[in-house]
């Protein structure tokens, strides 16, 4: 009875021991399974971030085989992440790239942390990309594969050649900006001496067929400054209506001209409309440098094509051209000449820059290109390859709608009649251009009295009231600049006329804002030039 009561006893003892442990299993289940729930949501949540993070990360072990990618790194292949775990390297990145990057997966693969910069195809397309290569070390101290870390780095290449592209613009704009006044200065006391002569003794076959030609290498070293200017975007526009159809019509004679028989041209023009707002003068120069640039690219002959027809542009490209998206005028101009590859295109249109043999070209006609299209709120773009040819394309905004053409100011009525009661004070430092302007001034009608500096020019007005124009060069030496004069003469004798004179036309426009009733005069000019400015401040009010 006694061992019955005892087996009992033990049973119930043992059935409480049993229960109390299934309770236990069922928290320990209960905590394990909220363990692996909140494992697996943390797993989800890292999974989440590395494949949303901006980084192409990937595993792959000694053997070269991928043992783990992002979601990154697999779109960067078109690829879905499971052809890329258990795929070779090779296979993933494709032979090219992987041969180019060997010798880094091979420094990692020993045990050395690697970061390089290599180009790859990012879904079809070249891209940069910098990828940093991290060995694991196994217990026994040896790799046993290899993290990879990469960026896609383009769009800060792209952003650090545009540094530099700004920084070399910079440099030379301020080495053009200071010598634009002293050589237009030249050029002033130049073409004025030779229109001088000219005109003096215009009887004179012989002078006349040497003052022609002397004339016209003034005008293009004028208009050389000016594009340079122009590149540097520190010369002022002269922009204008202008109608395309007509502008590249008119030229088609020069071009053909410009080109030997063995190359063939074709000008394809849009049947609408297509008006520029731009200045005429720098897109044919523009044009007129691209076919002889092309001439240059077919020694043997070729094909040169100028096209021209609106485009839209939209943000994605606008992005990349750094213009506005919305609707422009395309021109292209393409050859079948040798064309460049990557290492010339990439600095085709630096100043400088040129293919050309010492003496064949100066390296800047497509800078001023660049130049012109910037500052007048386009682009150009180039694509060549070589034994493929060349296409530039020019992309510019169109006239706003209603728009009318102006006439050129080479095409207005010559200016004749002068304002005998009008007396000039003639304020310029350099004695030769002085002289130059006073011989214009009298053989306009105009009575002069000269100054060579700013106090000089002060004293004539203090005492001379009979002075009606003020025709004053900016830049002078003696402290006080052509501007500063204009101001102190106004704020004395308000109904003084005052036009200025600058061989560096981004200085003149300066004080413009302030000033709105200083006449701007650019160096060189014609009498005629002079004269319509005069007769200008006259006749503002």
């Amino acid at each position: 009875m006694t061992e019955a009561l005892e087996l009992e006893a033990e049973v119930a003892r043992l059935h409480t021991e049993l229960t109390r442990t299934r309770a236990e299993l069922r928290d320990i289940l209960g905590a394990n399974n909220s363990i692996a729930a909140a494992l697996f949501r943390s797993e989800e949540r890292l999974r989440l971030i590395i494949d949303t993070i901006p980084a192409q990360i990937s595993y792959f072990d000694q053997g070269e085989i991928y043992r783990y990618a992002n979601k990154g790194y697999s779109n960067w292949f078109d690829l879905p992440r499971s052809e890329v775990i258990g795929s070779p390297i090779v296979r993933v990145i494709g032979e090219e790239s992987y041969h180019a990057i060997r010798p880094y997966i091979a420094r990692a693969l020993a045990g050395e942390t690697v970061t390089h910069e290599h180009a790859i195809r990012k879904n079809g397309t070249l891209v940069d990309a910098r990828s940093t290569l991290v060995p694991e070390i196994g217990s026994d101290g040896a790799p046993v594969g290899c993290f990879e870390f990469s960026f896609d780095i383009t769009d800060t290449r792209r952003m650090q050649a545009a540094l530099a592209q700004a920084q070399k613009m910079e440099a030379i704009g301020q080495l053009t900006g200071g010598v634009a006044h002293d050589f237009n200065n030249l050029l002033t006391i130049i073409s004025g001496n030779l229109s001088l002569l000219q005109e003096g003794y215009s009887d004179h076959r012989d002078v006349r067929e040497l003052a022609e030609p002397a004339l016209r290498a003034a005008k293009r070293g004028a208009q050389l400054v000016r594009s340079l200017l122009s590149f540097s975007r520190q010369q002022p526009l002269q922009p204008v209506v202008v109608n395309v159809r007509t502008l590249m019509t008119d030229m088609e004679p020069l071009i053909r001209h410009s080109l030997p028989s063995s190359i063939q041209f074709c000008l394809q023009l849009a049947d609408e409309a297509l008006s520029l707002c731009v200045d005429p003068g720098q897109l044919e120069s523009a044009l007129l440098n691209f076919a002889l640039n092309a001439r240059d690219a077919m020694p043997a002959g070729g094909r040169l094509e100028m096209r021209a027809h609106p485009v839209v542009i939209d943000a994605q490209q606008a992005r990349e051209d750094k213009i506005a998206p919305g609707a422009y005028v395309r021109i292209e101009v393409s050859d079948t000449g040798c064309g460049m590859n990557e290492a010339t295109k990439s600095k085709v249109f630096d100043p400088f820059f040129t293919t050309k043999g010492f003496g064949r070209g100066s390296g800047l006609g497509l800078s001023m290109i660049y130049g012109f299209a910037h500052q007048s709120g386009g682009c150009v773009r180039v694509e060549s390859a070589p034994g493929k040819g060349s296409l530039f394309t020019l992309i510019l905004p169109p006239a706003a709608a209603g728009a009318l053409e102006e006439i050129p100011p080479e095409e207005q009525t010559p200016v004749k009649d002068a304002t005998p009661d009008a007396l000039v004070l003639l304020v310029e430092d350099d004695p030769d251009v002085r002289r130059v302007v006073r011989h214009q001034l009298v053989e306009l009608g105009y009575p002069v009295l000269e100054a060579e500096n700013g106090n000089q020019a002060v004293e004539f007005l203090t005492q001379v009231d009979a002075i009606t124009i003020l025709l004053t060069d900016i830049i002078m030496p003696g402290g006080m600049s052509g501007r500063e004069l204009a101001r102190n003469a106004l704020r004395k004798r308000p109904e003084l006329h005052v036009v200025l004179m600058s061989g560096y036309e981004e200085q003149a426009a300066l004080g413009k804002a302030e000033t709105p009733d200083l006449h701007l005069l650019g160096k060189p000019f014609s009498k005629q030039e002079l004269a319509r400015a005069l007769k200008s401040s006259l006749e503002y009010s």
